[in-house]
């Protein structure tokens, strides 16, 4: 968890409860006590109202708001609508990222704006996504992100298999379908990979630099 995030928890900890031992704070946010010491320290440096000691408790002063986010309805119906296609749509850490970031949302928003998070009209259908459509997405995004290139076991739609290393470029949701673009150095080409036939992985150590002519914006040229 980034620095800042855990500190936005923090403060979120220490709203809901009227008192809170640095002991509850570090289990809820899966760090050591001392490292909560160190963030209630920089929180009331910054101007954050906490009440209280090491080894007694702590909690904010009852004046103390954040100030609201002041999204549009139709802000959040987009916020709404990322996030309920995230959670049906991708893979276990994302669906989890989606739903901390409605939960946030929600506790930032002024109150006559907090019920548009439930009530907003945009659904996402129930289109079936099988478990091994999502199964290495994980894998092969972080392998993007990280520029390390990938070995992996792959059948053809006629059932053939053949063993490929590819640098993955990006990760893109067809309907029913995710697909990998990625340069192959089988073919010496782009191709794009559709996850579901992918039936082993390995991120190699190895990893890649985009440079021309190998690169994302080489490879949406290629392949409009």
């Amino acid at each position: 968890m980034r620095r800042a995030d855990r500190l936005f928890q923090l403060v979120q900890l220490l709203r809901r409860r009227r008192f809170v031992t640095a002991a509850q704070l570090a289990e809820q946010l899966e760090v050591s006590q001392r490292t909560v010491y160190r963030d209630i320290q920089d929180l009331m440096a910054s101007g954050v109202p906490v009440l209280g000691e090491a080894g007694v408790g702590y909690r904010l002063e009852k004046s103390f708001e954040l100030p609201p986010l002041m999204f549009t309805l139709e802000e959040i119906d987009a916020l709404v609508l990322g996030a309920r296609m995230v959670e049906r749509w991708a893979d276990a850490d994302l669906r989890s990222a989606a739903r901390a970031i409605l939960d946030k949302v929600h506790a930032v928003l002024p109150e006559e704006r907090r019920e548009r998070i439930q009530s907003s009209p945009l659904l996402t259908p129930q289109m079936r996504i099988g478990p091994e459509m999502i199964r290495h997405l994980k894998a092969l995004r972080n392998a993007a992100s990280e520029q390390q290139k990938v070995r992996i076991g792959y059948r053809d739609p006629q059932g053939k298999s053949t063993a490929r290393v590819i640098r993955p470029l990006c990760l893109a949701f067809w309907g029913p379908a995710w697909t990998a673009g990625a340069y192959c150095e089988l073919r010496q080409d782009f191709r794009n990979f559709r996850l579901d036939r992918i039936v082993e992985i390995e991120v190699l150590a190895e990893r890649f630099e985009l440079v021309s002519p190998i690169t994302l914006e080489d490879y949406l040229r290629a392949v409009e």
